[in-house]
């Protein structure tokens, strides 16, 4: 199926590794051109790298801190300056820190309430406008299966999270008409370096190794496998196609099965 996204704009966040770093690959491979951005110059020069030996594509990159307003607004602006437009926005950002509600103080909050609400308030914030003007546009976020089914030990995750496909649902009827969709991806138990670390945490807890809690995980999916993060790639790239234009406000969650709910 030809998607139809050769010669899009693609905005990437949090993308150097990762669930960001396959789907700035799957739009590469499907023509776009791409930006991708984090905290890490060196991983997002290895990433550029890849991508540019895999697909003959130059891709931007920028260092982003997802806290800090300044940093969003100067990676927008490199990037509209370098392609002169940005059609696709996928909203991603590794998970907060993890903890139950009495494990949690202030600056625990705000921080997780920067990283994973706001930094998707500020960069749609700045690409919808001219998305309005072209009347075209793609903007996808990255969530989690906490949004159906929350998960335990992640308050921060849980709270913000739902917090970011309310703002999708109000948005998406906003812009509408302005043949804009707004999208959610919920992706459930996925093999990359985010689950290591919650289950080296649920280790430190339960008495158990982190190998044991990862089968758990495992066990706990209909499918019985962890999910690859190229699997949540390809339904970003078809969300962001000229096919998916007329699906918009929704969540999909891509989870082998985990969430219980109908």
């Amino acid at each position: 199926m030809d998607l139809g996204l050769k010669g899009k704009a693609a905005l990437v966040t949090a993308s150097s590794k990762g669930i960001g770093k396959a789907i700035a690959e799957s739009l590469a491979a499907e023509g776009c051109q791409v930006a991708i951005c984090s905290r890490n110059k060196e991983d997002l020069i290895s990433t550029a790298t890849e991508i540019k030996e895999k697909y003959s594509i130059e891709p931007i990159w920028c260092v982003c801190d997802l806290h800090k307003t300044k940093d969003i607004e100067k990676t927008v602006e490199v990037v509209n300056k370098q392609f002169g437009k940005i059609d696709i926005l996928v909203n991603n950002c590794g998970g907060p820190a993890p903890g139950y509600f009495r494990d949690l103080e202030d600056e625990d909050w705000t921080s997780a309430f920067e990283q994973v609400l706001m930094s998707v308030v500020r960069f749609t914030t700045l690409v919808v406008p001219d998305m309005i003007v072209r009347e075209w546009g793609r903007i996808i976020n990255i969530t989690s299966v906490s949004v159906k089914q929350p998960i335990d030990n992640l308050m921060l995750s849980n709270s913000f999270r739902s917090g970011v496909i309310g703002l999708a649902k109000s948005l998406s009827n906003e812009v509408a008409k302005f043949n804009i969709t707004v999208n959610n991806i919920a992706p459930g138990y996925t093999l990359t370096n985010r689950l290591y670390d919650l289950a080296v945490h649920r280790a430190k807890t339960s008495g158990v190794s982190h190998e044991e809690i990862i089968s758990e995980m495992a066990k706990a999916v209909p499918m019985n496998r962890l999910g690859r993060p190229e699997e949540i790639a390809a339904a970003v790239s078809f969300l962001a196609s000229q096919q998916a234009g007329y699906i918009t406000g929704n969540t999909i969650v891509v989870d082998g099965g985990w969430v219980k709910g109908i």
